[in-house]
């Protein structure tokens, strides 16, 4: 029997209960897959406590890798057998799912299964974010909130990639060493250290061009006061804590500022951004440039290591294998 994670009554006390589970057949538009590696990442958290609504059956994980088992009506270009990753779609904590045919991507040979299940979701969040909401490039600075995370430290690659200069918060010094070996030119350290004086004299006192805040609480503010005039602050997620809530007045009150909210479920909607994205995933892949897994849980474990997730335990990402 196939098993699969369904989430019981949203909310602060929203916990995984593990059942028995049958997808069916595909239908048309449709493959089912036999999955091999699962991506664990905090909207599976957000989906746990309820801030984000999930539809029935609620099982969450929203990224994966695994083989063709059957294709359903109206679906071509794939094989019984063949691998496939995709990201962005709920119902991924299954040993066997169905999904759009849409979604899936075929698999380069050269990629294997842990660092596609782990670097599907961050490396289209990192495109999204670098090329879309702030064209990154080499003139110019980011600052990374919780730079040796799974996505803070493959957005720390990326942006090095492109000739930027990142800035890197972590919470510890073991943490920046990670920041650092992922190729940040700068690491803060400490939860509660003050950024504004330190990007102020990292920067000469300009700030920086784009700050991306997966972070929440006050440092989202913290990170609107280091951004430059005419610069970006993109607000992924509230990691330490519900965001604050923000006047528009008080945002820029003396200087011209891009805010963003940027929904990377939003933006994979759209097929043609979604295969895009996922061909620059690759492409980046192809260069070094992704995501290893720091930890791998077996499928039974699938609400471990989402605790171990929201606790702030480790760095990088954690992955389920079946």
């Amino acid at each position: 029997m196939e098993q699969a994670f369904r989430l019981v009554t949203p909310g602060r006390e929203g916990r995984l209960q593990r059942i028995d589970w049958e997808p069916g057949a595909p239908g048309p538009g449709t493959l089912r897959l036999r999955q091999e590696r699962i991506g664990v990442n905090f909207i599976d958290s957000y989906f746990r406590t309820g801030l984000y609504p999930l539809p029935d059956p609620a099982i969450p994980g929203v990224e994966g890798c695994g083989v063709v088992e059957a294709v359903g009506d109206g679906v071509s270009g794939f094989a019984i057998g063949q691998r496939v990753a995709y990201c962005a779609q709920p119902g991924g904590f299954a040993t066997q799912r169905l999904l759009p045919a849409w979604r899936a991507l075929p698999l380069p040979d050269a990629i294997g299964a842990k660092i596609a299940a782990a670097s599907m979701l961050r490396g289209m969040t990192a495109h999204m974010l670098l090329s879309r909401i702030h064209r990154v490039g080499p003139q110019g600075t980011v600052l990374i909130q919780a730079a040796a995370g799974g996505l803070g430290g493959l957005l720390t690659q990326w942006a090095k990639a492109l000739g930027a200069t990142v800035i890197g918060t972590v919470s510890t010094p073991e943490k920046a060493e990670i920041a650092t070996r992922l190729g940040a030119d700068h690491v803060i350290t400490g939860r509660d250290t003050a950024l504004e004086p330190e990007i102020g004299a990292l920067t000469e006192g300009a700030g920086v061009d784009f700050a991306i805040d997966g972070v929440g609480g006050d440092r989202l503010r913290q990170s609107i006061a280091c951004t430059r005039a005419d610069g970006t602050v993109a607000s992924i997620g509230q990691a330490a804590g519900e965001s604050p809530a923000l006047a528009v007045a008080e945002i820029a009150p003396r200087r011209m500022i891009r805010f963003a909210r940027p929904s990377i479920m939003a933006f994979a909607a759209d097929p043609e951004a979604y295969r895009a994205a996922g061909a620059a995933v690759f492409e980046m892949i192809g260069r070094g440039i992704a995501v290893a897994p720091a930890r791998i849980y077996p499928f039974a474990e699938a609400a471990e290591a989402l605790a171990a997730l929201e606790s702030g335990q480790g760095t990088g990402a954690s992955i389920l294998t079946t």
